[in-house]
């Protein structure tokens, strides 16, 4: 299951690119340094296509042994197109009910955006998988502490200027997981084709997770 993987491996890579041309080369890439969730942005049109041909014709997807999803989804329309697609799970920026009724009643895992304790609360309570705590970046792994220390039951993954320097931190204050971006899939490589360099950049990530 999803939230076994995430739960397992401990971070979600984000994929944000203006082009997805190379994505069948760039999945292969984050698979084989050892990333296991995958999520391509809804920034990007064409993630739901590229979705789509990735789950139906690989075979890490197929398994179970991998997840790959599609995040930014903010409405119940955006909902709709990419559970529509296929994808393994959906990712939100923010909370909207409606997003989190649609994924339940399709059985699809949702990683539902939330920055308050308030608003954290409540995207569990409505039912999503994990709840993302996003952004991060000014929180730091403190703040990951201190909600779980009334609330320990819930699954948190910090999202929002996370790398391999500080990933540690956050898993150690008890978040599930992490969802990490620009620092582990670098645009300027993927235009570049520099896979050994986004390889490199993702098995750093990958084990910093795990340490």
């Amino acid at each position: 299951m999803f939230v076994d993987v995430v739960s397992e491996s401990k971070l979600v890579a984000i994929l944000r690119l203006e082009s997805l041309d190379q994505a069948d080369r760039l999945v292969d890439t984050l698979l084989d340094a050892g990333v296991r969730c995958i999520e391509f942005t809804l920034t990007n049109r064409k993630a739901p296509a590229w979705v789509s041909k990735l789950v139906s014709q690989h075979p890490s997807f197929c398994t179970g042994q991998a997840y790959l999803g599609i995040g930014s989804v903010r409405t119940l329309e955006e909902a709709k197109l990419v559970l529509d697609s296929g994808t393994q799970f959906v990712v939100t920026p923010i909370t909207v009910p409606a997003v989190i009724d649609e994924c339940v009643k399709r059985n699809v895992p949702i990683a539902c955006g939330a920055f308050t304790p308030t608003e954290i609360a409540q995207a569990w309570e409505h039912g999503a998988n994990i709840v993302k705590v996003f952004p991060a970046r000014g929180l730091g792994p403190s703040y990951i502490r201190d909600v779980l220390a009334p609330m320990p039951y819930l699954k948190l993954m910090p999202t929002g200027g996370i790398d391999a320097a500080n990933a540690a931190d956050y898993i150690h204050a008890g978040a599930v997981a992490v969802g990490v971006g620009g620092k582990l899939c670098s645009a300027m490589h993927v235009e570049q084709g520099n896979w050994a360099a986004i390889r490199q950049a993702a098995v750093d990530v990958v084990q910093a997770c795990r340490s």
